[in-house]
């Protein structure tokens, strides 16, 4: 993603700045998404694999990134749990 993207866009429900999920917890959440255990802020499960993320500040929420386009929408808002984020 550009630099110049990422530096304006911000989380569309509490405005916190985000940032590029790393690749491993990219691969973490894409394995929770083929178990269907990933559930999205809108209630939905989550059911389509994501090529990135932008992780908002406080790291609850990370929005996906499909076919190099930020879905930056609050109902698509995936709910991210700690040990999503921590090393394996």
């Amino acid at each position: 993603m550009a630099p110049d993207l990422l530096a304006i866009l911000c989380c569309p429900e509490t405005k916190q700045e985000v940032c590029l999920l790393e690749s491993a917890v990219v691969e973490r959440l894409n394995q929770r998404i083929s178990k269907g255990e990933l559930k999205a802020k809108g209630g939905q499960p989550v059911t389509e694999k994501i090529d990135g993320g932008l992780l908002r500040k406080d790291k609850t929420v990370a929005y996906p990134i499909r076919d190099q386009i930020p879905i930056m929408l609050i109902e698509e808002g995936i709910l991210v749990e700690e040990s999503d984020l921590s090393p394996a």
